[in-house]
This record gives structure tokens, C-alpha cells and sequence, in this order.
């Protein structure tokens, strides 16, 4: 990658991607101002876009352009996206340019306090296969003597070129209900984006989308950020009334302030963007494969079919019952089991015993290596679901080391789902954490760990520690270092995030895990709305989809077995009911299915992904890979009688012919991308069908 274009007598960079460029450039007052995020354009264009960058604003507005991290100080009224007080109270902060970096793609602007030892580094970094921007930050307290105190430490702030409607687009929803898309008009104000809970979150995701009102699927101008961090976070967008639209954010969130020891730099996540003029669709598919190429540990890999145990179970975990279980998920084509709560310490239900992870001994009194060999002989990798940074009360582990929770000095200690959070920024905690989970690995031959994460933060205090509010930060900090340092041991090891469903999903665990459990909410119905949202950032090989019983266990709503297949075939498929009331039809049934699956994984897993929308309530996604278009479509409900229109393709050659193996119906490419594919939907509510196009030569 070429580095980023540089003119000096205007102090502006260019960066460039495959097909967009990102400009910004240092005013009078050493300010980084931003200049340009959208379509191509020249170092000389770049320029012409600088010079009408307003200098100054009045005294009622903001002075001159929108900043690429704004502070406090002089006539700035909007976000801060960096907010320090120093130790005689001082809270403004004034720019002296210190010099910058630059060098196959990156860049790093220093920028030093004209009076105090501090240093601010804006970081930005592109690669040549995509058009995804990587920004951080990082602050640097350079005085021997005293400390800094951080009030808001942004990773970026962000800036659209003038426009009139801005919508943004954003996730939200709740426990078992994740990732439901809204989009609404930008208002003029402030609207903050937040977790306070510890964790990414059920309720919110930081990710965003903008565009003017007039982009749709496949068409109109999208900008798009997304934050890699996995605990609490803040994104703050503004409009301001004379609509310039700008929005900083980062972790944190408000009311926390962390101290910047003599000597200390503190680095920021990444907060990552990019603009696209294809639309939704096109965004979404430039963050899939940033995804697989810079996040991913090994997006190469096909996702295994999996099964876990939970719903078929609960905590009524033993050995004969998983080797029961195991038998049948073998019998039908499963290649990882998964074994989920309650196999371990006292845990015969969600009151006990989390914490002490040792296997049950009158649950598995072999312990858990010979139910780990007979999944191995039955051909499957084995897998287990923990818990690492939770405990309950009644456990031997919180009894011995009742200090290593998050606590306050005289308060209660709530507990949510019976529990409390370990205080994983405590060293002597994480490194118990990772020593029982290393040792867990090696002596179970355990190839997957589902690791749930069920409760959010409260009283997230450190008692004594001269700077309690830095657990915030440092205990996903832990959890990323246990991930790392397991993974660099056990090559072989693989790992689910999970917290709850989809509380943990978003580019800093994605770098250190191989899928998310999307919701505990299997309900396929309720799983098209939660997968499509879902797809806005993260690719279908990452989203863990299970195939669970019917009535569903959470919604009693009963669907038939092929429709709840296919719902899940759209992503990492997994297996979650109880096989053992299966009926033969129904395994035969899932047999087929699941090795249809197998068929089709590469398109769904590995190909370029394709959102479609039919008549009512007829959706469907497409996926095309190399000479393969495979559509998966649902119409959950339909008047009596209606068979919706075929449904209109997309990323097809008009000038090929395409051919359906299942059926040998051949089609040209044009028909199919104008008037459409007829599907086989069989009558009634929650029908389905799958459909692979295989391009032929003429």
C-alpha cells in the first residue's frame, strides 16, 4: 500500500483506498481539521476542498472546520471527544503540531499541549484490498512527576460532507431480542449511542450507518463506522443547526475518569469507517470482507456443523446423556458437540457452584476426557461452554476470594442471574482465570469453548486501587489477553463469544474468536428480523444459527422443521434440540438438510452475501460464489391461496445461463435479474425454500 500523499504548504494528507479518499489537514492554530471522507479524489483536488475550509466560525458557532478529535478549550461547544484535566485544574487544551509519521498506508499526527507534558497521536491506517479506514488514538502523559486525568479519551471523530435528511441507522433490542435495525432522520442535537453495562451489549451495537435519505439495498451514498471494544462504549452523534453532522466516540462512557500516570500512553481501540455509493448492501459486503481479511483469526476455515446440549437438556448435564446426545448429533451429520451449562463444580442449576471448574464427579465420574474421546471416535471435535468472568456466591472459588468481585466499599453486592463479576483487571484473577482454562484445555482435549459472559457490570468497583475507574477498561483488556495467550498455546483451539446470546458482538472480539451466538432466541420467525440486522456488519460465517425444537421454547411458536433449517443455513449452522424425541422422519429429515448444508457451505460461509426482498413478507439472502448464486427465502406468513411473485436476483451476468441442480430448470441471467426467480414455497404460513444457480457455458 502506497503511503499516504502529503503537501506541505497547505499541511494536508490523502489517503486512499481502492476506491474512496480520506483527507485532513492542520490550520493556523495546529488544529486537525478534516477535510474530505467520500468519493476518489486527487492530492490536487484535496487541496481545492482545503482552501474552502472556513477558518473561523462566529462566536456563537464553532471555530473553523470539524475537528478529528475535538477537546475542550477556546470556542468549541460541541462533543469533546477528549477531555483531560490536569493537576492544578486545568482543563483546556491548546495544539502545537509535533510532527508526523507515514508509511505504507499509515499515518500518525503528533500533536503536543503548548504548555503541558502531554502528547495526543491521531492514528489512521487503510489497506489495498478494501476501502475500511482504521483510526485510534493514543495519550501519552509525558511528565515524570505527575499524573493526567482522562475524563473522555475518544478513538475518532467523524465528519459528512453537507447534506440535507441525513438518516441514521443503528441496532438495537434487548436479550433475546438482539440487532432489530431502526433508522431515523439525524436530529439537530446531540443523540448518544451507549453500553454502561460492561459489555457491547443486547440493547445497542457500535455500529452506525449514514446516508441522505435516499439510499437504498443497492444504490445511494452510505458512510459506516464500527468500534472494535467489547465493554462499555459511547458514540456521540450531533447535528448542529446550521447541519453539519459529526459524531465522536470510543470506550467509556460518562461519569468515568481514569488517571494517566507520569510516563503512561494509553492506546484506544480502533474505531473503524467507510464510504461506499452502492448502498446498504455494498457496505455491508465491504465490512464482511474486512472482516475476513483484517479481523478474522482464521476466516478461511469452514464454520463446523455444530450441536449443543442446552436446550435439550438444561443443567440436567451427566455423561450418559451426552454420550446419548453425541451418538444421535453424529448420526445426523454434526462435526463439533458442544456441551453447555452445568457439567462442572455443584452447578445443578443457576444457583451454585459457578466458579469452582472442575468437572462434576457424580455427573461424569470418569471426568470429562472419556466423554471428550467417544465424541472424538464418533468422528465429531468436542466443545464446552464456560463462563470465566462470572462467580456465584455460593461457590468454593467466591468464598475463598470474596475481594476478587467487582465491589464497593460499604454497598450491597448485587446479584443478577445469582451471580457477580470477577474483577478480571486484578492480575492475581486473570491469572487464575487463564491457568484453570489453559488447564482445562490441555486435559480434556477440548477443541471449542463457548464462552458466555451472563450478567452486566454493577458496583464496578476496586476497593484500594488508587485509580478504580481503569476496570472498565482493563478487564475487557483481560478478557482479550486470556483469549490471546490460550489460542497462541492451543493452536488448534476455537472459540465462540457469546454473553447471553448477542451481548459481545463487535470487532474486538471477532479478532480473537471464530463466531458469535447470535441470540438465545432460536424462533426462526424472530431470527430473520435479529440475522438481517445482524448482517449489516458481520459476515454469515461469524453468526451461529441453530435448528432448536418446535414449539420454540421461548415464543411457543411451532414452525416446520425444514423452515427452521433453512432459517439457520444462512449462517454457521448448529443444531440445538433435543435429538432424542426426534421422530425417524425428522432425523432423516435433518440428515438430508445437513448435508445439503455441507453442499452449499463455501457459498454461505465464504461467498459475498446479497439481502433480497420479495412480495409481502418474502425475504430471502443471496449468496454468490465463484460459478454459484445459492438464495435461501422465507415467507413466514401469506394470505390463503397467495404464491408471492418470483423473486428478483441481483450480482448475476445477464448475458449467462444459470442451471438448478435440484430441479435441472435452466434460466438466463437477465430474466432472473428482472423478472425474477420462481421459488418452490410449498402452501402455507412458514414456508421456505433453497435454490442453488450454477452458471453453465454456452
Amino acid at each position: 500500500m502506497s503511503p499516504p500523499l502529503f503537501e506541505p504548504r497547505r499541511r494536508l494528507w490523502l489517503l486512499r483506498t481502492p476506491s474512496t479518499s480520506y483527507a485532513v489537514r492542520i490550520d493556523e492554530d495546529d488544529t486537525v481539521r478534516h477535510v474530505h471522507w467520500g468519493a476518489a479524489l486527487t492530492l490536487e483536488q484535496a487541496g481545492e476542498l482545503a482552501e474552502r475550509t472556513p477558518a473561523a466560525g462566529s462566536s456563537f458557532d464553532a471555530v473553523g472546520g470539524a475537528e478529528e478529535l475535538a477537546v475542550e478549550g477556546g470556542a468549541r461547544f460541541g462533543p469533546p471527544g477528549l477531555q483531560v484535566r490536569f493537576a492544578d485544574g486545568t482543563r483546556a487544551v491548546e495544539w502545537r503540531y509535533a510532527g508526523h509519521d507515514a508509511d505504507d498506508g499509515y499515518l500518525s499526527i503528533h500533536l503536543d499541549d503548548r504548555h503541558y507534558p502531554l502528547r495526543l497521536t491521531l492514528h489512521y491506517r487503510v489497506h489495498e484490498d478494501s476501502d475500511v479506514i482504521e483510526r485510534w488514538t493514543t495519550v501519552e502523559n509525558r511528565d515524570d512527576r505527575l499524573p493526567i486525568t482522562l475524563r473522555r479519551c475518544d478513538s475518532a471523530a467523524w465528519t459528512l460532507p453537507g447534506r440535507d435528511g441525513y438518516r441514521v441507522s443503528h441496532l438495537v433490542g434487548g436479550w433475546n431480542s438482539e440487532f432489530r435495525l431502526r433508522r431515523a432522520e439525524v436530529a439537530t442535537a446531540e443523540t448518544v449511542f451507549t453500553s454502561r453495562r460492561g459489555l457491547t451489549s443486547h440493547h445497542a451495537n457500535p455500529w452506525l450507518a449514514f446516508d441522505d435519505g435516499t439510499a437504498g439495498e443497492e444504490h445511494g451514498e452510505v458512510w459506516s463506522t464500527a468500534l472494535a471494544w467489547s465493554g462499555s462504549w459511547r458514540i456521540t452523534l450531533h447535528r448542529d443547526p446550521a447541519g453539519r453532522t459529526t459524531w465522536t466516540g470510543g470506550h467509556g462512557h460518562e461519569g468515568l475518569t481514569w488517571s494517566l500516570a507520569p510516563g503512561e500512553t494509553l492506546s484506544t481501540p480502533v474505531f473503524a469507517g467507510l464510504f461506499t455509493a452502492g448502498g446498504f448492501g455494498a457496505a455491508s459486503r465491504a465490512w464482511h470482507a474486512y472482516v475476513a481479511r483484517h479481523v478474522l483469526p482464521h476466516p478461511g476455515e469452514p464454520r463446523p456443523v455444530l450441536y449443543n446440549s442446552w436446550e435439550a437438556t438444561g443443567f440436567d448435564v451427566d455423561e450418559a446423556g451426552q454420550t446419548a446426545l453425541a451418538a444421535q448429533a453424529a448420526r445426523i451429520g454434526v462435526e463439533l458437540f458442544v456441551v453447555d451449562d452445568g457439567w462442572f463444580g455443584g452447578r445443578v442449576g443457576d444457583h451454585a457452584g459457578l466458579g469452582d471448574w472442575t468437572p462434576n464427579p457424580d455427573r461424569f465420574p470418569h471426568g470429562l476426557r472419556s466423554l471428550s474421546a467417544e465424541v472424538h471416535r464418533l468422528g465429531m471435535r468436542f466443545g464446552l461452554w464456560v463462563e470465566p468472568e462470572m462467580v456465584n456466591p455460593d461457590s468454593d472459588l467466591y468464598r475463598a476470594h470474596p475481594d476478587w468481585v467487582m465491589h464497593m466499599a460499604n454497598r450491597e453486592r448485587t446479584e443478577l442471574r445469582h451471580q457477580l463479576v470477577l474483577n478480571l483487571a486484578r492480575p492475581d484473577t486473570a491469572a487464575w482465570a487463564h491457568a484453570w482454562l489453559d488447564r482445562l484445555v490441555a486435559e480434556h482435549d477440548i477443541d471449542y469453548l463457548k464462552w458466555d459472559a451472563n450478567r452486566p457490570f454493577t458496583e464496578a468497583g476496586w476497593p484500594g486501587h488508587d485509580d478504580p475507574d481503569r476496570l472498565w477498561i482493563e478487564h475487557t483488556r483481560a478478557v482479550y489477553r486470556i483469549m490471546d495467550r490460550l489460542r497462541a498455546d492451543h493452536p488448534g483451539l476455537r472459540i465462540e463469544a457469546c454473553a447471553g446470546g448477542g451481548g459481545r458482538a463487535d470487532l474486538g472480539i471477532l479478532a480473537r474468536t471464530d463466531q458469535i451466538w447470535t441470540s438465545d432466541n432460536t424462533d426462526p420467525v424472530d431470527r430473520i428480523a435479529i440475522q438481517h440486522g445482524f448482517s449489516q456488519l458481520f459476515p454469515a460465517q461469524v453468526m451461529g444459527a441453530w435448528v432448536t425444537d418446535s414449539p420454540n421454547v421461548a415464543t411457543a411458536r411451532q414452525t416446520p422443521l425444514r423452515f427452521r433449517f433453512h432459517v439457520a443455513m444462512a449462517g454457521a449452522l448448529g443444531v440445538g434440540g433435543d435429538l432424542a424425541t426426534w421422530t425417524e422422519d425428522e432425523l432423516k429429515e435433518a440428515t438430508e438438510l445437513i448435508a445439503t448444508y455441507k453442499r452449499i457451505r463455501p457459498a454461505v460461509q465464504h461467498g459475498t452475501a446479497y439481502r433480497l426482498t420479495g412480495e409481502g413478507t418474502l425475504t430471502a439472502v443471496g449468496f454468490a460464489h465463484e460459478d454459484r448464486f445459492v438464495v435461501l427465502a422465507w415467507c413466514p406468513s401469506r394470505p390463503y391461496g397467495h404464491q408471492p411473485a418470483p423473486l428478483r436476483l441481483t450480482a448475476l451476468d445477464p448475458g449467462a445461463t444459470y442451471r438448478d441442480p435440484d430441479t435441472g430448470a435452466t434460466y438466463s441471467g437477465a430474466v432472473l435479474l428482472r423478472s425474477g426467480l420462481p421459488l418452490p414455497l410449498p402452501e402455507g404460513d412458514h414456508a421456505s425454500a433453497l435454490v442453488q444457480l450454477i452458471r453453465i457455458e454456452d
